[in-house]
């Protein structure tokens, strides 16, 4: 004969848990006149044939009929009170689920018009809580029949929900406020995500308690990942390159040494600098620190003076790989700064030439 539950509870603390189901798998056999009992922290949905029969509060609860009305319709007519027929009782934790974190994961873009490229990427993190605010819509919407739903399987899904509204608060406030004032809007933009994303938590029957931007700042993205998300142009790449390679020169313990290395084999700062200027101004007058090609002139248009491997690889028609084998072996000369290599097109035609 099948487990008849004349008293239902779940005593567990639940947590990371939002709902647990009692029984967990399949149907619990019940009568009229069985207890279910729901702590301060819980609240209970009663579950019959897939649809939800009434809600219990906090207490101790008796199944019957007047208690609620639609189960005698769902049962049929009971010989006796002793009857069992199956059901579910779902339980949700309604405590505040605080200090959930959120973080950019990747860079949002922000227009920065007047300012450097024109646009900026931007990075943030903070914390945020919520509460189940309807126990039915919650399970109708999100559980379903799981045995137990924990917080991490939703938490990727309200961050989303949570970047998806700082997104599109962040564009419309930098169309009015620089970067920097930006920045200065934490709270501001808290508060905006906040009241932007509350119906949407409201629909998974949950409710934002709270949201927070701990920090907001530029990203530290390099070039190469700029261009690699097609916000840069060859121009503007080449010469955010150099001043990548003359701030790590700066910083370099040797001192005067590391300025006037250069950034690549036979380049020299100067000449990095007097490019840089000239293609932010758009002058095409040649500076004293071009270098001849070895057949003459000065190096072809549309190609950088500098080079990434990749580039140079796509320069002499080889695979990425083969360039860093040949800088290995010491076939072609390079500059290396931090993890990566620069290699200048002198260097590159020299190795032609050879």
């Amino acid at each position: 004969m099948a487990n008849i539950f004349d008293v239902v509870e779940y005593p567990n603390a639940m947590s990371d848990e939002i709902v647990h189901r009692f029984p967990e798998t399949g149907p619990g056999n019940f009568r009229l006149g069985s207890q279910v009992i729901v702590r301060e922290y819980q609240s209970a949905v009663f579950f019959r044939d897939g649809n939800a029969l009434d809600i219990f509060g906090p207490g101790r609860h008796t199944i019957v009929t007047y208690n609620i009305p639609l189960l005698i319709d769902k049962i049929g007519a009971l010989f006796n009170d002793r009857t069992p027929f199956p059901a579910e009782v779902y339980f949700i934790n309604m405590k505040e689920f605080a200090d959930r974190k959120w973080g950019t994961a990747q860079p949002i873009i922000v227009s920065n018009p007047n300012m450097g490229l024109g646009v900026a990427l931007i990075q943030g993190y903070g914390a945020y809580s919520f509460q189940v605010n309807d126990p039915q819509q919650f399970i109708n919407q999100i559980v379903g029949a799981q045995g137990v739903y924990r917080i991490g399987e939703i938490e990727s899904r309200l961050r989303a929900m949570l970047l998806s509204k700082l997104q599109d608060l962040l564009a419309e406030t930098a169309a009015k406020n620089s970067v920097p004032e930006l920045i200065a809007l934490t709270e501001e933009l808290g508060a905006g995500v906040r009241a932007k994303a509350t119906d949407d938590f409201l629909a998974l029957g949950l409710t934002l308690k709270s949201y927070y931007i701990e920090n907001l700042k530029p990203s530290t993205k390099s070039a190469e990942e700029l261009r690699a998300m097609g916000m840069l142009d060859m121009k503007t790449y080449t010469q955010l390159q150099a001043a990548d390679a003359l701030r790590d020169a700066a910083q370099n313990p040797s001192g005067g040494a590391g300025l006037t290395a250069g950034i690549g084999a036979g380049v020299g700062v100067g000449s990095v600098l007097v490019d840089a200027l000239k293609g932010a101004t758009g002058s095409n007058a040649p500076s004293g620190g071009d270098q001849p090609t070895p057949g003459g002139g000065t190096p072809s248009a549309g190609v950088p003076g500098v080079m990434t491997p990749s580039e140079a690889a796509a320069y002499l028609k080889v695979a990425e790989e083969d360039v860093i084998a040949a800088i290995t072996a010491g076939e072609i000369k390079a500059k290396k700064i931090g993890n990566a290599y620069r290699i200048s097109k002198e260097a590159l035609d020299a190795f032609l030439n050879e």
